[in-house]
């Protein structure tokens, strides 16, 4: 599963809760690929998979939060989309 986090220099909500929802993420799944991706650098990349407000994150290419999540509410997304595909 690949999870992507979409933010802006200098954006301190993110940079607060970054370290927390990669461990979150983590523990939700196995073999996880985590992606932190600045919009400034890539904004066609963000403008394509919907990542219009910021912070966003987007899981195998959904935008499933376009706002940021507590760790909580990610684990439960990735857990319950995990048990989904098998």
């Amino acid at each position: 599963m690949k999870v992507e986090l979409f933010h802006a220099p200098g954006c301190s909500r993110c940079a607060a809760a970054r370290e927390d929802l990669k461990a979150a993420a983590q523990t939700a799944v196995t073999g996880l690929q985590w992606r932190e991706i600045n919009v400034l650098d890539e904004m066609d990349y963000a403008v394509d998979h919907g990542a219009l407000f910021l912070p966003a994150m987007v899981v195998d290419g959904e935008l499933v939060f376009s706002s940021l999540p507590t760790p909580q509410q990610l684990r439960a997304a990735l857990t319950h989309r995990n048990a989904k595909e098998q």
